[in-house]
């Protein structure tokens, strides 16, 4: 169970989760006419939070499995609500994610030109949000967090993305809403049947919830408690996404602005897997080694299912979305082995696959704006007129891959360590995926950037300094985790080692 460090609160977490708003307030305060002013402040407000994300990161103790940096104070007394906050090395990976992301998709976003006042101030808020879920402690709070990240993405979807952005935006908002109202009713149940020690009250505490002593009769019922981690469940399969709850990423991804794709495949999808793994499993230990095999099982599916899916697709969006569905496979099936290799892993995945996709939509934004389509065939040879921008997508599309040197190996193979020890013919399945994987990336490299040279491009600019600016950064760190990943390691493991430790069996 996580407990909270002795001297470790601070007013760290709150300045970072709501400077973004702060910034939100402020942009949309300013003259509507001043576009640049815009930016500017939207970049200002989104660099804040990753300067003190990198502070998180540096003051960090890695020997402790304790709450750090927390906040607690009451909020609803009356219904023993609370303001809590704090992080454990789980959480401080996913809020260095969202920061850095945060910060380059402002400046991804320059080329914004309609509206900016509207999109900025939303962007900051969708900060906001997402920066909350990761650092909750309280799960009343962490529910208005998760819903306050849905707003904004509908909108910026809804208004600023394609041409079928309305029927993209509704249709992530309706399966988005549906497993938060799954959430919700098993949030309710969790109230009225834990109870606070020091009260004797009901409460929201997750800390509480986590320790089996607070679990009231009800609750302790195993088919009651499998229920209940099957609502929780799926209200985080949604947002990973698992099959057959995929549907909606593909049509949000293609709609969606680049900055606003990157977000949602960058973050968005990490918090399904951020919830199963702070919520369902130390809350409903027993339900959670009851749907292990399943849980890999939905794994392997997700893997083989999306990687065949994006050798289907003739818009690079569109492979990069499906490639997401079967990359979230692999965090899937680390996390259903609860050994060290196979769980550490996952949340190593999740981070890698994080910055790995935001290049590949960065890249393919990139493109767009140039050729004005995503078409695979429409292109050929760009890597003789583009080389630069070449250069830079390929070694995005070799992490992918899973090439050894480079951060996209490191997460897989520490899963298929893992999950080979506990379920063999599922793992060896599972492998067939990275065949698939290098067959639809090098399809996809070779038509659009070797061969003869389609004419219509010979004269289309290079990558420029601003888009480099956005990508540089993460190419950077998806070098570095790949030849030397303990510093990720070494953040998450101590609390992954109290997690399996809650697991029965």
């Amino acid at each position: 169970m996580l407990e909270l460090a002795d001297g470790g609160s601070s007013s760290l977490l709150t300045w970072m989760t709501f400077f973004p708003l702060l910034g939100a307030v402020v942009i949309s305060l300013l003259p509507s006419r001043n576009q640049n002013l815009h930016r500017w402040t939207a970049l200002g407000f989104s660099l804040v939070p990753l300067v003190l994300a990198v502070k998180l990161f540096m003051v960090f103790d890695r020997s402790t499995s304790d709450v750090q940096l927390w906040t607690q104070v009451d909020w609803i007394r009356t219904f023993h609500i609370q303001y809590f906050v704090g992080v454990d090395g789980i959480s401080v990976t996913m809020v260095l994610l969202t920061a850095l992301l945060c910060a380059v998709c402002v400046v991804a976003s320059w080329g914004i030109q309609r509206a900016t006042k509207g999109y900025f101030a939303l962007f900051l808020l969708l900060e906001t949000g997402m920066m909350g879920v990761f650092v909750s402690l309280d799960f009343f709070l962490f529910y208005v967090f998760w819903e306050v990240m849905l707003l904004p993405m509908y909108f910026l979807i809804g208004v600023w993305g394609g041409p079928r952005k309305e029927y993209a935006a509704i249709k992530f908002f309706l399966y988005t809403l549906a497993g938060s109202v799954l959430m919700l009713l098993v949030m309710i149940a969790l109230y009225f049947n834990v109870n606070d020690p020091s009260t004797g009250g009901h409460t929201f505490n997750m800390l509480h919830m986590m320790a089996q002593a607070n679990h009231g009769e009800w609750l302790l019922d195993p088919t009651i408690r499998h229920i209940l981690f099957l609502g929780l469940f799926i209200g985080f399969a949604i947002k990973v996404p698992i099959v057959p709850f995929h549907t909606w990423l593909p049509d949000a991804h293609v709609e969606a602005p680049t900055a606003v794709s990157v977000i949602l495949a960058g973050v968005l999808l990490k918090m399904g897997t951020y919830g199963i793994l702070r919520i369902c499993y130390p809350i409903l230990p027993d339900a959670a080694a009851w749907f292990a095999y399943p849980l890999a099982i939905l794994g392997a599916v997700n893997i083989i299912y999306g990687a065949m899916c994006a050798m289907a697709q003739t818009d690079m969006k569109k492979l990069v979305a499906y490639s997401s569905v079967s990359h979230m496979g692999y965090v899937l099936l680390g996390m259903a082995v609860f050994n060290e290799a196979g769980i550490t892993g996952a949340v190593l995945q999740m981070f890698n696959h994080g910055t790995i996709t935001a290049m590949l939509f960065l890249m393919v934004g990139v493109i767009y704006d140039r050729a004005h389509h995503r078409e695979i065939n429409g292109f050929g040879g760009l890597g003789t007129s583009m080389p630069k921008y070449t250069t830079v997508f390929s070694l995005a599309l070799f992490a992918a891959l899973g090439l050894p040197g480079l951060s996209g190996f490191v997460g897989e193979a520490l899963v298929f360590v893992g999950a080979f020890e506990v379920y063999r013919v599922v793992t060896i399945v599972s492998v067939l995926g990275i065949i698939l994987g290098a067959a639809y990336v090098l399809w996809m490299l070779q038509r659009v950037f070797l061969g003869p040279l389609n004419e219509k491009y010979a004269d289309t600019p290079d990558i420029n300094r601003r888009e480099l600016i956005t990508v540089l950064p993460i190419a950077a760190l998806v070098i570095f985790l790949g030849v030397f990943p303990p510093p990720i390691i070494n953040m998450i493991k101590v609390s992954l080692l109290n997690l399996i430790a809650q697991i029965p069996g």
